[in-house]
């Protein structure tokens, strides 16, 4: 903990350094165009202090745990689908491996067209975003189940329910885990894209208010949030839950 904490404050002392000599020395850039770390904290503190950060980073919040929800819900259903059924496996898998290395501002179009400048429009971008990787994730997940552990439950009996709860899922569950986390990291890159073309209270848009400003120095906050949120949750759940699994199962 003390070695991060002395890396994070060097990286600050170099950032700073950095502004010094090519802003404020050698005039090379333009102070508009490069934040400093003694901006971003004056911007933390005025935005924190009327409430807009706070606001901005609770609905974004809202809005990527509920998109993430019906993405996760959507994503197991298809990736079922696809595993079950050898039809769709050959025929719509490529599809939706095709779809899935499309950007999540190439659905910002749709969702103004359909749902206006609305909540609606920012959820249609995170589950676009993130339900075709986590299909993807649970076809990949099941597959990968050693073949020897379907056949002993079927030769013991098993139906096919039995088989899926209580043999598939726990031996798909680390990799799983593994699928979810990621399809939270496209969720949250694809709210960023539905905020920042929408007019909804949201980091992204506090973001895109900065550049409309010249702050250079809000923008940079608004980054170091969205990056921070996503490390947070990170740790503090989806690296949670796959440390308990894997120590569960003697992996760690």
């Amino acid at each position: 903990m003390i070695g991060l904490i002395l890396f994070l404050v060097l990286l600050v002392a170099v950032w700073q350094g950095f502004y010094w000599v090519f802003v404020d020395l050698l005039a090379v850039c333009k102070p508009y165009s490069v934040p400093s770390p003694q901006g971003v904290a004056e911007r933390f503190v005025d935005l924190c202090g009327d409430g807009t950060l706070l606001s901005a980073t609770g609905n974004s919040l809202l809005r990527g745990i509920g998109g993430y929800a019906i993405a996760v819900v959507l994503g197991v259903i298809l990736g079922l689908l696809i595993n079950r059924f050898q039809y769709l496996q050959k025929n719509l898998k490529p599809l939706v491996l095709g779809i899935q290395t499309l950007p999540s501002v190439c659905w910002v179009p749709f969702s103004i067209l359909w749902f206006g400048l609305s909540t609606q429009a920012i959820l249609f971008v995170v589950i676009m975003g993130s339900a075709f990787s986590i299909a993807i994730s649970v076809d990949n997940a099941i597959k990968n189940v050693q073949p020897i552990y379907t056949k002993a439950a079927l030769t013991m009996g098993a139906s096919k329910r039995q088989l899926y709860l209580h043999v598939i899922l726990p031996a798909s569950l680390p990799e799983l885990i593994s699928g979810m986390k990621q399809g939270w990291s496209f969720a949250w890159r694809a709210l960023m894209s539905g905020e920042v073309m929408t007019t909804s209270i949201g980091l992204g848009q506090t973001l895109i208010m900065g550049r409309d400003l010249a702050d250079i120095d809000q923008v940079m906050l608004v980054m170091l949030v969205i990056v921070l949120v996503g490390i947070l949750i990170d740790k503090c759940i989806f690296s949670v839950i796959e440390t308990r699994v894997l120590k569960k199962r003697g992996l760690l």
